[in-house]
């Protein structure tokens, strides 16, 4: 959705699609709005509640299943598992998605690995295709003037035109890009606690071959999970950099998050948001 500053003035139900990466502040800002009567729509709580559900709730069980004495209670209807998901608790989605590597300190074979990612990938397709469905729930049931769709960090990567379309069409895509400084904070954070990512298929391959020859590894079960994660992800940070910046550069707009670390309240967001669209224009 692209506005004028005039158009931006006069938008009364305003709907945002934030993108970047994790840590950038989006949820940040979805709590500040969510106090000013903004819908706070997390597309990770929707592929954990709707769409990953059942495989997460197998993947939980197949665990418990080794452990004898809950494999009898499970098997004799004795006890059930749920999730427990909220949006400021997403573990279930990011346990099921893991890690690549040694089975032996928790990393999942490649095959697995990769089915796991692509389930994630339909899974996110499908609730950011629920948007504009939530947008009119919002309004006409729950009362919400606004809207702010929480997207995932690897929204950029879905390579999905009706994704895209659907987001453009029914809000404004803003992009929350990390200032020199806040990328070296991210990465040392992904380094200090990694954690499960999604990766496109074809840059995991790539960059799977580049980490065992520099680590002299045959095969993947030889892997340190986390070694892994961590060697990995500030090359998925910089690969995904042009990806948001063409999608803001066609379709949205831009604000920094040494910008949006100032944003306190509904006002300050509006505030930073004609700005961006001014500068834009």
């Amino acid at each position: 959705m692209k506005l004028s500053v005039e158009e931006f003035k006069k938008w009364k139900n305003r709907r945002i699609t934030l993108l970047g990466m994790s840590g950038v502040g989006k949820t940040y800002l979805s709590h500040i709005l969510m106090k000013a009567n903004w819908f706070h729509y997390s597309g990770d709580y929707r592929i954990g509640t709707r769409y990953l559900d059942e495989p997460i709730l197998d993947n939980i069980k197949q665990q418990a299943m080794q452990v004898p004495f809950l494999r009898n209670l499970l098997r004799s209807d004795s006890i059930y598992i749920c999730n427990n998901i909220t949006v400021n608790n997403l573990q279930p989605v990011s346990s099921f998605l893991g890690k690549l590597g040694n089975p032996e300190l928790g990393g999942l074979p490649l095959d697995e690995f990769k089915r796991r990612q692509r389930l994630h990938r339909e899974a996110e397709i499908a609730a950011m295709k629920d948007v504009p469905e939530f947008i009119r729930k919002a309004r006409e049931i729950y009362g919400y003037e606004h809207f702010i769709n929480d997207v995932g960090g690897s929204i950029c990567e879905l390579d999905d035109e009706e994704v895209t379309r659907i987001l453009t069409e029914h809000t404004l895509l803003l992009y929350i890009k990390a200032t020199k400084e806040d990328e070296q904070e991210l990465i040392r954070r992904a380094a200090s606690d990694p954690k499960p990512l999604y990766y496109r298929e074809a840059f995991l391959d790539e960059q799977l071959a580049i980490y065992k020859r520099e680590k002299n590894i045959d095969y993947v079960a030889m892997i340190d999970p986390d070694d892994f994660v961590r060697w990995i992800f500030p090359k998925l940070f910089y690969a995904r950099i042009p990806r948001y910046e063409a999608i803001a550069n066609t379709q949205g707009y831009t604000v920094t998050t040494k910008e949006l670390y100032r944003v306190r309240d509904e006002k300050d967001f509006l505030d930073l948001l004609s700005i961006a669209v001014r500068r834009k224009r």
